[in-house]
């Protein structure tokens, strides 16, 4: 059953509407890409300032605008979460006029970003060899499952699959249960932050050598990577790791612990913060114990010790346990559900969750999270309508008459 709009989470989230970052103003980004990795990529370059036009299918646009519900003014609230500041043309690439408009807008952009395997982009000439004439100094990305080269280039690939490849869902959850999806579109998310990354480190290279590049961002390498501390100790050591709910770490304590009510976390990462632990509950002796000296010794008890915290922390509320903890600077938190995280104070202090005024009533936002300058995005600029720039590029980008729109707009190509 969905909530009435004026009882939504967005009505108590502090507004926004404070200039958007600038530090890549000037820069022009032609976002081809749906669903959620491409166009997260494509945001984040918004978030810091880029002018980034999103083309889509004339009719229905991004795959991810069906993706529903649940729906806010009619659109997808999915959609919404990875479009924020961008603009909306409309356009049909497979036809020949469309392809000629694409061109003439290739020639005028510093960045393409693309979530064709590479046979796709080769079909419809958008590979890098068939732009690169149009603009030598493009800098040319592409976002796939498995890569532009390889036996599974032209293997299709969603989150879940790049999840599974990677290893993540293996070592995800319960040691009893069978894999877990993480719970976001992990791989999605990685691949899209390492695009954007990957974009920012080429418009560098290209201000001091003045050439453009080819980027080849792969869901499953970047999924991999990110199981880079679990991989590395398996090839170095030859030690298969199995899920465990997280109580695996190679911390000694590092965890799940419940308590009188809730559910806590505690990471005792040190032997400094061991010894706080224990002085703060009370029991300064068990930090003084050499059988527990340090972490490899406690690892070795593990099993012990978890018990005796066990106990300890089931004995009062999580909130007790919280405000010592964190008084004696112990890693330690609740674990929060999501509208907890919606509500958290200190996320609508910072700015990190906001609200706009979009063009049918208030838009929820996640924010960049990361500051330049003591600022953080606070773009304006809600995720756009289908379509609803294609007049305003044509005209400013391509100096297109009304004659022409209106024929174009006729002919169905935009």
């Amino acid at each position: 059953m969905s909530t009435p709009e004026n009882n939504l989470p967005l009505n108590g989230l502090p507004p926004r509407s404070a200039p958007a970052l600038d530090l890549l103003a000037g820069v022009k980004v032609l976002d081809l890409t749906s669903s959620v990795a491409g166009p997260y990529a494509g945001q984040l370059l918004a978030d810091m300032g880029a002018t980034v036009v999103k083309i889509e299918k004339p009719n229905t646009g991004d795959d991810a605008r069906a993706w529903g519900p649940p729906f806010l003014h009619g659109e997808s609230l999915w959609f919404m979460s990875v479009n924020r500041g961008k603009q909306s043309l409309t356009l049909d690439i497979a036809s020949p006029q469309g392809q000629d408009i694409l061109k003439k807008l290739v020639a005028q952009c510093d960045v393409v970003l693309l979530n064709l395997v590479s046979r796709v982009q080769r079909k419809l000439g958008l590979d890098a060899a068939s732009l690169r004439p149009l603009n030598p100094r493009l800098i040319h990305v592409s976002i796939s499952g498995f890569g532009l080269q390889g036996s599974r280039a032209d293997l299709p690939c969603y989150d879940l699959i790049a999840e599974g490849y990677s290893s993540v869902m293996d070592l995800t959850g319960e040691a009893e249960n069978g894999p877990q999806k993480v719970g976001t579109p992990a791989a999605d998310l990685l691949a899209g932050s390492d695009a954007a990354m990957a974009v920012m480190a080429a418009l560098l290279r290209r201000e001091r050598e003045g050439r453009g590049c080819d980027i080849d961002v792969s869901m499953v390498e970047s999924m991999s990577r990110f199981m880079a501390p679990k991989l590395m100790p398996y090839l170095g050591s030859g030690e298969t790791p199995r899920r465990a709910g997280g109580r695996d770490s190679v911390i000694a304590i590092y965890q799940v612990f419940e308590t009188a009510d809730d559910p806590m976390t505690l990471g005792l990462g040190n032997d400094a913060i061991w010894k706080r632990f224990w002085e703060a509950v009370g029991r300064p002796e068990n930090a003084a114990d050499p059988a527990h000296a340090g972490n490899a010794q406690r690892r070795a008890k593990r099993e012990d010790i978890v018990k005796t915290i066990g106990e300890l922390l089931r004995a009062k509320p999580r909130a007790h346990w919280l405000d010592l903890l964190n008084r004696a600077r112990v890693p330690a938190g609740p674990i929060q559900r999501l509208d907890e995280v919606a509500q958290d104070p200190a996320l609508h202090e910072s700015g990190f969750i906001y609200r706009t005024q979009g063009p049918d009533g208030d838009i929820p936002h996640v924010g960049l999270g990361i500051r330049f300058d003591n600022r953080t995005e606070g773009t304006g600029i809600p995720p756009p309508k289908l379509g609803s720039h294609t007049e305003q590029i044509l005209r400013t980008w391509l100096e297109c008459d009304a004659a022409q729109i209106d024929q174009l707009r006729t002919q169905q190509i935009i």
